[in-house]
């Protein structure tokens, strides 16, 4: 019994230290709830992370990124609650959030939706294009439904953003 019982106790030696967070090692979701104070939390979230993960040359367009995204979710979102992800892969990080406000059926809803929508997420553009990214919205892919925007920003070219 005992010589079970030390084989689950960690070694001797703790010499070992675990590496630090990598860019690629960067995948985050948060839940929030659909309420002013999201946004700032959001924000706060995202400096944090990035920073963990040696990207600190990211942080202030994907600030400004998230704070549009995480705005614009929570006016438009019908549920209690928006979904905020953060993902870097292939050089580039990756801002989804979904909120639950439904694709409209009705063409004119539909596009009259989407202008505003649009909108709402003027400096969003402005952002991504000084960083040469990439961004949109459109359905979500999760069963409940409801509006998935996303945003690209890639790291080698954030240095225009931030005016380098």
């Amino acid at each position: 019994m005992s010589a079970i019982a030390t084989a689950c106790l960690p070694p001797a030696s703790t010499d070992v230290r675990p590496s630090p967070p990598t860019p690629e090692a960067l995948a985050y979701s948060l839940t929030l709830p659909a309420a002013p104070q999201a946004p700032s939390i959001a924000r706060t979230a995202t400096r944090v992370i990035l920073r963990a993960h040696g990207l600190a040359d990211v942080v202030e367009p994907a600030v400004q990124v998230v704070n549009e995204l995480a705005t614009c979710a929570c006016r438009f979102a019908p549920s209690a609650e928006v979904y905020v992800s953060l993902r870097y892969r292939d050089g580039a990080l990756r801002v989804i959030l979904y909120d639950g406000h439904p694709r409209h059926t009705h063409p004119r809803l539909a596009a009259a939706c989407d202008t505003r929508r649009r909108a709402a997420l003027r400096v969003l553009a402005c952002v991504v294009r000084a960083c040469e990214g990439d961004w949109g919205f459109g359905a979500a892919r999760e069963p409940a439904g409801g509006t998935r925007m996303w945003a690209v920003l890639p790291r080698a070219t954030t240095t225009a953003y931030l005016g380098g």
